[in-house]
């Protein structure tokens, strides 16, 4: 019987939660019943990339150089036309989009090539606090656009719905929440041990370690993880802090770093791909955002038993309930987030619980169940449409 043929679109190919997911999904899904391939457009940046990695996993990819993340009319136009001939010739039975710019994009092309099925995935908004009124009202009203070209929106967190239904996109039927996804056996069961992770990173043996990974961007909020790390060097001295990843706000987190006397408590270690391994090191996992999808750096950690302290945005209160599995704190207060971080590091019992329940709560993050409720959703909007194939 024929397979179905689905096609991932994202706009670029960056070291994050969304690429994971789409990379996952494409990987995941079962090649006897589907055929599957992703197009990207060709920006990285300082968060590195994960072309390399798709590649790598066989799965076929096409580069189109148009598909930019910032808005430019002409390369936007093109774009859409190239989308709209690649998705015709691929006579794709399934198009599933990530992030807003191919999410848009993408929805309106293969509507316009006649594909069958088009979904969405949400991992978190165009639109978000801090934008110019301008800016904000471009996105809501591209996404009202898009989304009458598209069959369902998955979102990560059903916050996300909630926020898309009061932007006045789509209708409470088309929203489905499946979460993202992570190998909870890769970060269960790192390659390296805790003492020769700890001595690649030159951290004493016996000291307190407050790890993160994530992007040095606003999003993440890096500067407000400095200044809560400063907060801990004054109730635990003996406390070392590892920010994991880079980005644009790099100059700015090293300026604070050096401002706040932490130069020899704080390593910057850049963009890595061994997150397993690095997570072993730490003692406790603390995340600064000012506004997620749902982070799979949580259960990421959860799964490598490093309780975690985060702050209280969008779908992070899907994974960690207070004091259940976690902590969380307030954004855009570092220090309510040092003092939670603190507490955790001078109370060992406490950190243990978490971590145990941590670990159980991560196993609702494992690859399978994501990339079956993703299929099962293809089939479902498949058989809506008459087309029986593979079943």
């Amino acid at each position: 019987m024929q397979r179905v043929r689905v096609v991932q679109c994202i706009t670029r190919l960056i070291v994050g939660g969304a690429q994971e997911v789409a990379m996952l999904t494409a990987a995941g899904l079962d090649p006897a019943r589907y055929e599957c391939s992703m197009v990207s457009g060709p920006q990285t940046g300082p968060e590195g990339e994960i072309i390399s990695e798709v590649r790598a996993r066989g799965i076929p990819l096409i580069i189109l150089p148009e598909l930019v993340r910032e808005i430019s009319p002409a390369k936007d136009l093109l774009a859409l036309v190239k989308l709209t001939r690649f998705m015709r010739r691929g006579r794709f039975h399934v198009v599933h989009t990530h992030s807003s710019k191919a999410g848009i994009l993408g929805r309106v092309a293969a509507r316009w090539a006649g594909v069958p099925v088009i979904v969405h995935t949400v991992h978190g908004w165009g639109f978000y606090p801090g934008q110019s009124a301008a800016v904000h009202a471009l996105y809501v009203n591209l996404e009202r656009l898009a989304d009458r070209c598209g069959d369902r929106i998955i979102v990560v967190s059903r916050l996300n719905a909630d926020k898309g239904l009061e932007a006045g996109i789509s209708s409470p039927a088309q929203y489905v929440t499946i979460h993202g996804c992570i190998d909870v056996a890769a970060f269960a069961h790192p390659t390296k041990g805790r003492a020769a992770m700890r001595a690649e990173l030159g951290l004493p043996a016996d000291a307190p370690v407050v790890g993160t990974v994530g992007r040095l961007s606003p999003q993440k909020a890096p500067l407000d993880w400095v200044r809560a790390a400063a907060v801990v060097a004054q109730s635990v001295p003996t406390a070392r802090f590892v920010y994991v990843g880079d980005g644009p706000l790099r100059p700015a987190v090293e300026a604070l770093i050096a401002e706040l006397g932490l130069t020899d408590r704080v390593i910057l270690a850049g963009l890595r791909r061994d997150v397993p391994d690095l997570l072993a090191a730490f003692d406790v996992f603390a995340l600064s955002s000012l506004w997620e999808g749902l982070p799979l750096v949580i259960p990421q950690a959860m799964a490598a038993g490093v309780p975690v302290v985060c702050t209280n945005v969008d779908g992070t209160a899907e994974a960690i309930t207070e004091g259940v599995n976690g902590r969380l704190v307030p954004p855009g207060e570092p220090e309510a987030l040092g003092a939670a971080i603190a507490g955790l590091l001078q109370d060992p019992a406490e950190r243990r619980r978490l971590a145990v329940a941590g670990r159980q709560r991560a196993q609702d993050f494992d690859v399978p169940q994501m990339v079956a409720a993703v299929a099962g959703l293809y089939q479902e909007l498949l058989a809506k449409k008459g087309i029986l194939l593979s079943l």
